[in-house]
């Protein structure tokens, strides 16, 4: 969207929140970037150019502006609606693997070489991999001095910096205030109490956004010693790369109140990135609902609760586990074989507020299960081992990396998947925002109530107007159901 001028200038001009994190305005009289909605007065139109990521300003020689923050806008939906190079890496980079493998660990995970990643990203995205993750850890490093008291120099480190004057440059350089004075300007209520490893942040999400499916679904499947609702939040267990967390998620009018405590600080960037990602917040809701209101049969539903979401995962292993043992048995029943495995095979995991004990089972962890000890009948108990073996020896991938059709067509070919088990692991585990599920029970029921074709053929050649939000257009059908997954837990 950058490269329209007039569009970008007129969303400047109107201060239209709707495009925080499609672009950033760089202010070429004053050399500071912001984003769309920043409340100054807005600049002349030939005083701006527009980049796509902070990053991209940030290399250009723009600073982060002091009063809109764009450092903390909204993720680009772009790269949660593409399965292309691009995309694949900028979920990657989100990840946090360019601090942990390089650029080489990327370009390697992505199947290409890094000259060529590099080339694609600096096209696309105005920066390259080392300038994108050194962006994050910039906002990182600026979350950490603005919400907890750690000293500098464990600060820094816990960022993903390297050494501490790189820290003090880099900060130095995106928001023109050194640590200590970031730290000097935060409110006093922001910094976080005594508890170690604790931090309290908000996720910002472009509005709507309609809480009642998303925190519905993930209550009403939460997997006992994993994840629980409690008190109007929705918690959970997080297996991170440098060790564990936990992490309690309560909505908000304009935000999503988040509550990290980490075993390891390094792993904050990753543990904000897959709660984003579960909660489906980088969306583009405007996007989703424009495009489905055009179908008159499903406008109704829009119209009367606008911002529906896809609960998705922080695992996506987990997900697909989860998928198999919930194969034409109920919810309950679903929670109740996940419960098992958890408290057998699980680690353990210390809950200061209680109610969580252990993190999900590793597909390592899982190969090695006794199939007999499963309930469940032979030819799914044969369809769970085959799957966590092939997880387990990385012969299946259903990370952020992945291609999304080939994944598919790879989860077909094991026994026991048929077409709504591969496709509600695309909805919900790979991201794939076009995933449909026109064999799913609640789906037909509901097609038949409003009027919509009810045979999966049919369905699926009228679903052809929802493209590419499909996925959208099945919590808006969900949601015509009474079930639990439905509602906001009182």
């Amino acid at each position: 969207m950058h490269t329209d001028t007039e569009r970008c200038v007129r969303a400047v001009q109107s201060k239209d929140a709707r495009f925080d994190g499609w672009f950033f305005t760089a202010v070429l009289t004053t050399r500071i970037y912001c984003r769309p909605s920043c409340p100054v007065v807005p600049p002349k139109a030939e005083n701006m150019t527009f980049y796509p990521s902070a990053a991209g300003c940030q290399q250009a020689g723009f600073r982060a502006c002091k009063r809109c923050r764009p450092d903390t806008s909204p993720g680009s939906p772009e790269w949660n609606q593409r399965a292309d190079l691009t995309a694949r890496a900028m979920r990657l980079i989100t990840d946090g693997v360019v601090d942990r493998e390089g650029v080489p660990g990327l370009a390697a995970r992505l199947g290409y070489s890094t000259r060529q990643v590099e080339r694609q990203l600096l096209a696309e995205v105005g920066a390259g991999p080392l300038a994108l993750a050194r962006a994050q850890r910039a906002q990182t490093a600026r979350l950490l001095i603005e919400t907890t008291t750690l000293p500098m120099a464990d600060l820094a480190f816990a960022a993903g910096f390297s050494s501490i004057r790189t820290f003090n440059d880099t900060v130095r350089e995106v928001f023109a205030l050194s640590p200590s004075e970031l730290r000097a300007r935060a409110p006093k209520s922001r910094v976080v109490g005594t508890t170690p490893g604790t931090l309290s942040l908000r996720l910002p999400f472009r509005a709507p956004l309609n809480p009642d499916n998303l925190f519905g679904h993930l209550a009403a499947t939460a997997v006992p010693g994993v994840e629980e609702w409690r008190d109007g939040a929705y918690r959970r267990t997080l297996r991170l790369p440098y060790g564990h967390g936990i992490v309690t998620l309560t909505p908000a009018p304009d935000h999503i109140a988040c509550r990290l405590t980490l075993s390891d600080l390094r792993d904050l960037t990753v543990a904000i990135s897959r709660c984003r990602r579960l909660l489906d917040l980088d969306a583009d809701p405007a996007a989703v609902d424009d495009q489905l209101r055009t179908d008159p049969l499903l406008a109704p539903l829009v119209d009367k609760a606008p911002g529906r979401r896809v609960p998705r995962t922080v695992d996506e292993a987990e997900f697909a586990v989860r998928a198999v043992l919930g194969q034409q048995v109920s919810t309950a029943a679903a929670r109740t074989h996940a419960a098992r495995l958890v408290t057998a095979h699980g680690d353990t995991v210390d809950d200061p507020e209680g109610g969580l004990t252990h993190l999900f089972p590793t597909a390592t962890a899982l190969a090695s299960v006794d199939p007999e000890t499963l309930a469940m009948p032979r030819t799914r108990r044969t369809t769970f081992t085959t799957l966590v073996s092939h997880l387990a020896d990385g012969s299946l991938n259903l990370g952020v990396e992945c291609d999304w059709a080939e994944t598919r067509a790879r989860l077909l070919a094991l026994p026991g998947f048929g077409p709504w088990t591969a496709d509600v692991i695309a909805m919900r585990a790979l991201g794939d925002p076009d995933a449909f599920l026109p064999t799913d029970l609640g789906i037909r029921r509901a097609a038949g109530e409003l009027g919509l074709p009810s045979t999966p053929a049919a369905l699926t050649a009228r679903a052809a107007a929802w493209r590419p939000w499909r996925a959208y257009a099945v919590q808006y059908l969900w949601a015509t159901d009474s079930h639990p997954i439905n509602f906001l837990p009182v």
